[in-house]
């Protein structure tokens, strides 16, 4: 898949765009937010980012759209915010004849922060988008307005705070899963099944499944691949340990089920990865 796509811009002759970026707003700084913005796009409006700096939220007001997450393509709708965590290819596109109507955040988290979505955020969480919207349509109106550093100020710790809270996994009363997955998370290169994660959860597969699906927007499974891609990375950017080692590290029986598996989800081979970190 990532053969396909290469780094790409584009807007379009009808697309519409209010961005404000960090170099015009010093407020930004303090929550290293690198640019925010409000879009309408209508085909061919497309962007392709192989290797964000930082994180990248979208919270879709109207219209549809598509973007690339956890190495597949899926339907934005209104109400949804998609989460992309940074180092990893992602991207997204205007699709039909209805603007697609988003607003959005983009971060600048180098690999010694700590990012605001991480492997364990959920991937594309409903209901939250509106929020989002609202507080970028006032930090617009102040920023086209008077422009004063305190509100504005205000303003960005408010949408940061906002994107935070939505970021944070299992934020539902369900302690017994967000257990489950911390103590996954210690054990990752231990060979886990559906059934051993849903009998540690104390839950059936299927519930399990549905639990996942509404709190993270991925199936165990997908999350589980998810949290050892994030761990591989970290080991790839820190270390130079052979892509065997790094793989028996994260789960993975040999490196070339590894490496296939890294590349579909986070854009590139683990070499060329760790060439660039």
């Amino acid at each position: 898949m990532s053969q396909d796509l290469a780094e790409t811009t584009l807007d379009g002759p009808r697309t519409r765009r209010w961005v404000v970026e960090a170099r015009e707003c010093v407020e930004m700084t303090t929550h290293r937010m690198a640019r925010f913005g409000m879009d309408e796009a209508l085909p061919p409006y497309k962007r392709v980012r192989m290797s964000p700096e930082g994180s990248f939220v979208l919270a879709c007001v109207s219209g549809e759209g598509a973007i690339l997450l956890d190495g597949r393509w899926q339907r934005v709708r209104p109400g949804m915010v998609c989460l992309a965590p940074p180092r990893v290819l992602n991207a997204f596109e205007a699709k039909g004849r209805e603007r697609w109507c988003f607003a959005w955040v983009r971060y600048d988290e180098p690999s010694f922060v700590t990012p605001v979505v991480g492997a364990a955020s959920p991937v594309m969480p409903t209901a939250h988008a509106g929020e989002i919207a609202r507080i970028i349509s006032g930090l617009r109106a102040e920023w086209e307005g008077e422009r004063e550093p305190r509100l504005l100020h205000h303003w960005l710790e408010l949408l940061h705070g906002t994107i935070r809270r939505i970021a944070q996994p299992w934020r539902s009363n369900e302690p017994r899963v967000a257990k489950l997955w911390a103590d996954v998370c210690q054990d990752l290169k231990r060979d886990w099944t559906l059934a051993e994660l849903a009998h540690r959860s104390h839950c059936s597969p299927e519930h399990l499944r549905r639990l996942c699906m509404k709190e993270l927007g991925r199936s165990p499974m997908q999350h589980l691949t998810c949290l050892r891609m994030e761990q591989a990375r970290r080991f790839l950017e820190a270390g130079n340990d052979k892509l065997e080692v790094v793989a028996a590290r994260v789960g993975y029986a040999n490196a070339a089920i590894f490496s296939r598996v890294f590349r579909r989800w986070v854009g590139v081979a683990p070499g060329e990865y760790r060439g660039r970190a």
